[in-house]
């Protein structure tokens, strides 16, 4: 009996290796417990509003507008809505070809790349060009894109910090490429060792797999410390010598919860750095709406920003967004009003500025108390998380467990 293109043992061998945890066998199970009644807490990943945070009046007002047009026309549109958020829906209807409805260049609305290209150049103090920056469906998208252009085969690996996030394992595994792992230092508060990059090189190399890139996660995805600039130097200068593309995965980069160790993005550190390594070192860096406070995860709106990579390449990766023709318009929208929020003196920004600060406030609070509370546990050590929405314990039992809670609840 032959077999057809879909039957499973003909399937593309990669897609049968890829095991992603976070909508793994807990999760179905999970999900068929939900189905017979039972009330379920999902927890396998960062999904606020599905946990009752309550989204951003602003950024919702906008695309509220910009989803229903006709109601610009209606005179009493200003009795519902505030003037900022009428002019901000007309502005980035202005900047479409149709309305959000209308497909978008595969890079994204240029009027967007280019507020995010001023919100990256007014956080580092270095221009940013808006033609190195992809706009994508949420951050995993353009990662995705990335890895799948660096891939060339089972001999190429990628450096990935270990605890990880497990996009990029799955990600790998997909594209038939060789994960390298690097483990941090739990007693470092899950600080890097660059000692740690030279053995896992050496080790993949052992192998016969060439190292191509490595993936960062600032503020960490499920450690949550923040990488302090001398880290970020040791981490540039290494990817320098050993001639390897660094990934800057950034996206809880607004979720900082102390005060000694504020965000510092790559790209900044780079650039500070100073020639020759900042005109050479290969870096693309991964920002999304759905994580910070905003916690916009189904909208799916996200970018990344290339630097140092040769204008041919960027075509290539031009070309492979363009079979997908456009990222999603709404998730656009809401890119756009996150890298350009309300200013001061505008209607809505002591509004907004309230809304951003409760939801801070309280996402640090729940990370003090719930570092008390499972330091407080017997055989329970938890680090306090720095930034992002995740704890991860070490358990002291007969077995090492490690256990993630998300406390956005």
């Amino acid at each position: 009996m032959s077999h057809k293109g879909l039957d499973y043992e003909t399937l593309n061998e990669n897609v049968k290796k890829v095991q992603y945890a976070v909508r793994g066998e807990l999760y179905l199970r999970a999900s068929e417990l939900q189905k017979e009644g039972k009330k379920i807490i999902f927890t396998n990943v960062g999904n606020p509003h599905a946990l009752g945070q309550k989204p951003l009046t602003f950024p919702r007002q906008v695309v509220a507008l910009c989803q229903a047009p006709f109601l610009l026309d209606d005179p009493n549109v200003g009795l519902v809505f505030p003037a900022d958020a009428i002019a901000r829906a007309k502005h980035y209807l202005s900047l479409t070809t149709g309305g959000l409805g209308a497909y978008s260049d595969s890079r994204g609305l240029p009027g967007i790349r280019k507020e995010v290209a001023e919100f990256i150049e007014r956080r580092d103090g270095y221009p940013s060009d808006p033609e190195l920056i992809f706009l994508t469906d949420g951050a995993s998208k353009g990662v995705m894109q990335i890895l799948n252009t660096i891939i060339r085969g089972e001999k190429d690996g990628i450096l990935v910090p270990v605890p990880q996030y497990p996009l990029y394992s799955a990600a790998i595994s997909l594209f038939g490429g060789s994960l390298v792992p690097y483990y941090l230092e739990e007693t470092a508060n899950w600080g890097l060792d660059v000692n740690n990059l030279h053995s896992s090189v050496a080790e993949a190399r052992s192998k016969g797999i060439t190292v191509r890139a490595m993936v960062i996660i600032n503020p960490g995805n499920p450690t949550g410390q923040c990488l302090s600039e001398a880290n970020l130097k040791e981490i540039l200068n290494f990817c320098n010598q050993e001639n390897l593309v660094l990934l800057g995965d950034e996206v809880y980069q607004q979720n900082i919860y102390q005060d000694e160790r504020p965000f510092i993005s790559a790209r900044k550190v780079l650039l500070d750095m100073g020639p020759p390594i900042s005109k050479e070192l290969q870096l693309v860096s991964f920002h999304t709406v759905s994580k910070g406070y905003w916690g916009e995860c189904g909208q799916r709106g996200g970018y990344f920003e290339m630097t140092n990579i040769p204008p041919q390449t960027v075509d290539e990766i031009y070309k492979v967004a363009s079979i997908s023709l456009s990222p999603n318009v709404p998730g656009q929208i809401f890119l756009g009003v996150m890298v350009n929020p309300p200013k001061p003196g505008d209607i809505s920004y002591l509004q907004f500025m309230r809304e951003s600060k409760g939801i801070l406030e309280s996402l640090r609070r729940r990370a003090q108390i719930m570092t008390d509370g499972f330091n407080s546990c017997r055989n329970v050590v938890c680090n306090f998380t720095e930034g992002k929405k995740l704890f991860f314990q070490r358990l002291h039992f007969i077995f090492m467990q490690f256990v993630r809670c998300f406390f956005n609840i």
